[in-house]
């Protein structure tokens, strides 16, 4: 989401409003919904299953909210950053194998977010009906999902700039909405002694199905870890504390109201609101639901951002729109949501139906959160025995929420699961299509290559194909190349060069790394550099080796000037060409079965992404793409036998 840079090491005024606009849309607008969710259109519920009710919800916020993401979780930053995928980078060296737990949470948070714009939007339109019956509220919340959608393109620093502010009196007026009606019916504080949410779990029916929908009170939670780099875990503990009270003051309220008000119909939200102030209330709702489905929208690209980086997804064109930090749009995803959002919205036309779809993914994406974060604490030596515990009560929990969710997958949790499905296939085929290509991967010692290279890039007899030459290699090891590039340089068809650029990108854990490194192979001849770039840098290399260039020539390690006579006395810069040399897999391959699927899986995940050289930025014009085969040794099953023909 666009915002203006804040603190994000100590808390500011500042950036606690500015926290209020980035983190808590989602979990801000469940009032919105979650009442009228559990109370199902039942209009006579009496005063312990209110109380239950709301004391579940106030302990879900506790445990859930307050103590596992804002005490523990946002503790586990990845050099200032938040996020599913930024708490694997911090123990996949450790555990690697645990990059299945980070797929299925990043895939369900992608999926439940798909939802969250539509359901806020219809929830807050719906409130229209109050004050005009029959008012046609899919055609308005498509109109706002679609214009929402077709701003990003542009960016949207500057409209959230007043994100902060609006969310600001949003939460006020919650706070005052539930207090007016806490006066009418003091003891409906009573919600906060624990005994009658076991009341209410042990002594009603329904009562461990309705923890799906007392669960929606919490589905934000995930975004203040998310959004931990935007803002700092000073100023989302400091806001919390303000958002948690209004928003139990909302629920207070609301029922409050519920309980003097038995027989009624309709959304207890905007019920406690007095007619008067009604349209002002759809208002600041409809805000504060777009405020919340544009976090969701800015989160989902950043989500795919860094499963790009962590290549768990195909390489997809990203736009920076702005120079605040953190923001980038990708078209393709920015258009498949909006997609998602309008069917969303027409198949289950209104919101109660939606509720039924809701956060059964989320309960999946906090379970994998939970685990890979036991897996955090497990590295930074934390008493075995305090995992346990965290470990324990966690998964019970969530484990629970889960349980009752899985009541709605007939009712639209399907949904979700199927999207969440879909988003699992292609991160896990793209994934592991990459750890069988590194299967056969192989590297030679560089040095035992630069004599034969050094000598042909002074034989005239073979034509010179650029002044420049570089190649993009994945060789970790200073002292490496491929064989690929080797096999293209000296014997696909020789290529002679005065100098060779072997240039290499490191991605690393950490977010916001920006360095590089050369390597001089033979003075004059040969270069390596190494970009090493944090995983939420866009990796431009064209833009990043041209600032290389005019550094090495600035301290006269190397001449850019064209070697061609008549071009080298106007003083004309050199030529640069570059080479990509993509591995393709043959058909004599011995694969297993499950190698087959995924290799042939990923043949046709590559037509949904862009091409390496896309990726990085390089200068199309003078791009050439080389497809060598990937070799593998494996014994020949049968030999052929030679004959004599007469």
């Amino acid at each position: 989401m666009g915002h203006k840079p804040i603190s994000t090491k100590h808390a500011t005024f500042a950036g606690i409003v500015m926290t209020l606009g980035i983190v808590f849309g989602d979990i801000g607008t469940s009032p919105l919904y979650v009442m009228q969710s559990i109370i199902g259109g039942d209009s006579h519920v009496d005063e312990s299953f209110i109380l239950g009710a709301l004391s579940c919800i106030i302990f879900t916020l506790t445990l859930q909210t307050t103590i596992k993401y804002v005490i523990i979780t946002l503790r586990a930053d990845n050099h200032g950053e938040g996020g599913i995928f930024s708490l694997f980078a911090l123990i996949r060296r450790i555990f690697p194998w645990a990059f299945i737990f980070a797929i299925i949470g990043g895939t369900t948070l992608l999926a439940d977010g798909i939802i969250t714009p539509a359901i806020t939007v219809v929830t807050a339109i719906e409130g229209l009906e109050l004050y005009s019956p029959g008012i046609q509220v899919i055609p308005i919340t498509i109109a706002i999902i679609v214009f929402l959608f077709l701003i990003q393109q542009f960016g949207t620093h500057k409209v959230g700039k007043s994100f902060g502010p609006i969310m600001f009196f949003w939460f006020l007026m919650l706070a005052v909405l539930g207090a007016l009606q806490i006066s009418s019916y003091p003891a409906i504080i009573k919600a906060f002694n624990p005994y009658y949410a076991i009341h209410f779990l042990s002594n009603y029916p329904n009562a461990y199905v309705l923890l799906g929908a007392i669960f929606l009170c919490t589905t934000g939670a995930e975004a203040l870890y998310s959004d931990l780099g935007h803002c700092g875990a000073a100023n989302i503990r400091i806001s919390w504390v303000y958002v948690k009270s209004t928003l139990i003051i909302n629920y207070l309220g609301q029922g409050a109201w519920v309980l003097n008000h038995q027989g009624f119909s309709g959304n207890p939200f905007f019920a406690i609101m007095p007619s008067w102030f009604l349209l002002i209330g759809v208002a600041m709702a409809t805000l504060a639901a777009i405020i919340a489905s544009q976090a969701l929208i800015s989160g989902s690209f950043t989500l795919i951002s860094e499963a790009i980086s962590l290549n768990f997804w195909p390489k997809l064109k990203k736009i920076y729109p702005s120079n605040v930090k953190g923001q980038v749009y990708i078209p393709a995803v920015n258009w498949f949501l909006l997609a998602g959002c309008i069917l969303v919205i027409l198949i289950f036309q209104k919101s109660s139906k939606m509720e039924a779809a809701y956060g059964l993914s989320i309960t999946i994406t906090m379970l994998m959160t939970t685990t890979l974060l036991l897996f955090y604490l497990y590295s930074k030596h934390i008493h075995f025995g305090l995992i346990v515990l965290v470990g324990l009560v966690y998964v019970f929990i969530e484990s629970n929420f889960l349980i009752a969710n899985l009541y709605k997958f007939i009712h639209g949790g399907w949904f979700t699961i199927l999207l969440a499905t879909l988003f699992f296939l292609v991160m896990y085929g793209w994934y592991s299509a990459r750890k069988i290509r590194n299967r056969y991967l192989t590297f030679d010692k560089l040095d035992d290559y630069m004599p034969v290279i050094a000598e042909m890039s002074k034989d005239n007899k073979i034509p010179k194909y650029s002044t420049h030459l570089a190649f993009l290699t994945h060789a970790n090891r200073k002292d490496e190349i491929e064989k690929k590039i080797i096999f293209s340089i000296l014997n696909k068809k020789p290529k002679r060069a005065d100098v060779y650029w072997f240039l290499h990108v490191n991605i690393l854990d950490d977010p916001d790394t920006f360095e590089y490194d050369v390597q001089t192979i033979v003075p004059g001849i040969a270069y390596k550099v190494n970009f090493h770039l944090g995983f939420k840098i866009e990796p431009r290399i064209n833009m990043y080796f041209n600032q290389v260039l005019n550094e090495m020539k600035e301290h006269k390690e190397i001449d850019l000037t064209s070697k061609y006579n008549s071009l080298k006395k106007y003083n004309i810069d050199a030529d640069f060409a570059f080479i990509i040399v993509e591995r393709i897999f043959n058909f004599d391959m011995d694969f297993s079965l499950h190698d087959k699927i995924i290799v042939g899986f990923h043949k046709f995940l590559k037509y949904l992404g862009i091409s390496e050289a896309y990726a990085y930025g390089l200068d199309m014009s003078n791009i050439v793409t080389e497809k060598v085969p990937i070799n593998s040794i494996h014994q020949v099953k049968r030999k052929i036998h030679r004959i004599k023909r007469i």
